[in-house]
């Protein structure tokens, strides 16, 4: 083979072509794959929310207590109504867990009924703080104008008057019962949350999806329930967490004066208010229900500081 060959051959066997290439370690699918999931900002929520030991245990308490609130009253199997004097200030044994009250009505039972109608009169109250808070807030950035002006100047009478003052107005012209209680507490409560709700919508309202579902012809109502609220969910969730705990602190505050609700009705409040008249002689009938309310508030609290750093946006990494 003559040298010119030699070298031709030589350069076919240097010639440069993708069969000689082989892709060692990752295809270009791989290269371009994302090694970290994405994930949406409740499921980020949720991950910072399970990494506070604190939060944890005291979502764990609220879902023990609701469970003791359900249950509890039937655990025992004693009447919590119906009087047994012959069995009167009892104190805590294996028969009667928290003894009996003043009138031989075991305890236990009614303190958890108590803790039942507490919550629920929570519940209730914060339900309606956010719609009307969230509606009025709303309609005052979706409008603006003299409209805004003008509903806001209603807030502001109603914050300018004593809350303990029209509270106990109103109970005396609707009297002590449930539905006055409820109106007491969520007479003025809506309004900080229509402040909230109508600077975060003043925000919103300059979005593209607004100025769309406007074009398209929806109605106000259809804008603020489809497109404001699902964006306030953690702003409106927050202001629950922290609602709660002080209807439940107001409501008992305000059955211990006389002003809610009154026996034979049970709530945590009234059975304070029954067991600082014995005292004294009984303590206990006093620390039960004392106790509990503080379990209840300071567990709804510390929940609501953890949903407070897991739902902050600047947290988020």
């Amino acid at each position: 083979m003559s040298t010119n060959e030699k070298i031709a051959g030589q350069a076919e066997d240097m010639e440069l072509t993708p069969e000689k290439f082989k892709i060692i370690g990752f295809t270009q699918e791989e290269a371009n794959k994302i090694d970290r999931p994405t994930i949406s900002y409740w499921q980020d929520a949720w991950r910072r929310l399970r990494k506070n030991p604190v939060a944890m245990v005291s979502m764990m308490v609220l879902a023990l207590l609701i469970v003791m609130v359900i249950i509890g009253p039937h655990m025992r199997g004693y009447d919590y109504i119906n009087m047994n004097v012959l069995e009167k200030n009892q104190s805590a044994s294996a028969k009667y867990w928290f003894g009996t009250d003043s009138l031989g009505r075991d305890l236990f039972s009614r303190v958890w009924v108590g803790a039942r109608a507490s919550i629920i009169i929570a519940l209730v109250a914060t339900a309606l703080k956010l719609v009307i808070g969230t509606l009025y807030g709303a309609a005052m950035a979706h409008f603006g104008g003299w409209v805004d002006d003008v509903m806001m100047r209603i807030i502001e009478v109603l914050n300018s008057l004593p809350s303990l003052l029209i509270t106990i107005m109103i109970m005396m012209v609707l009297g002590n019962n449930l539905f006055a209680l409820l109106v007491a507490l969520s007479i003025t409560a809506w309004c900080n949350t229509a402040r909230q709700t109508r600077g975060m919508i003043k925000q919103l309202k300059e979005s593209e999806y607004v100025y769309a579902a406007e074009v398209l012809g929806a109605s106000p109502l259809r804008i603020i329930i489809k497109h404001y609220v699902p964006n306030m969910l953690s702003i409106l969730l927050l202001d629950a967490s922290t609602a709660i705990p002080s209807f439940i602190f107001t409501e008992a505050g305000l059955s211990f004066l006389g002003i809610g609700l009154t026996a034979p009705e049970i709530s945590l409040g009234v059975l304070i208010s029954q067991g600082q008249q014995t005292m004294d002689f009984y303590p206990s009938q006093l620390m039960y229900p004392c106790i509990v309310l503080c379990v209840i508030v300071m567990a709804f609290n510390l929940l609501g500081d953890g949903l407070r750093d897991a739902l902050d946006p600047r947290l988020r990494k």
